[in-house]
Formats: C-alpha cells, sequence, structure tokens
C-alpha cells in the first residue's frame, strides 16, 4: 500500500470517530513526531561533534592510565 492509499484510508477511518477518540489520534501523532523530531535533533548534534574538532586534543593527549592500574577488573 502506498503512503498516499495509506493515508486516504486512515483519513476515511478518523473521519468515522467520536470527537474524543479523535484527540486521542492527535495526540498520538503529535506524540509520535516529537519522538521523530528529538531523534533528529540528537542525530544532528552527534554529527556536529564528530565533525568538530573541539575535542581534538583528547586525541593528542597522553593516556595517563591503562588497564595495568585498575585494581579489580571484571568481565573476562
Amino acid at each position: 500500500m502506498s503512503k498516499t492509499e495509506l493515508i486516504e484510508k486512515t483519513l476515511a477511518s478518523l473521519s468515522q470517530l467520536p470527537e474524543n477518540e479523535l484527540k486521542e489520534i492527535h495526540d498520538f501523532a503529535e506524540f509520535l513526531l516529537s519522538k521523530i523530531n528529538q531523534r533528529l535533533l540528537t542525530q544532528d548534534v552527534s554529527q556536529l561533534n564528530m565533525n568538530s574538532k573541539s575535542y581534538k586534543f583528547l586525541a593528542d593527549d597522553k593516556d595517563i592510565y591503562t588497564v595495568n592500574d585498575l585494581k579489580v577488573k571484571y568481565g573476562k
């Protein structure tokens, strides 16, 4: 089913709903859009940080501690 067909079928279904159920669907759609926007914003900020040279100095610093400095090792 194409996006256009899905929208048309959804609109037909929505037109048959009582107002209180329609409000619930509207709230849910707003929630989904907000999640998508938040995810896109997070991805954009992450991409900006990855491309930024702001933290380049960290790669140039010598490691102060190594695995040999650990008193307790978990896992293996």
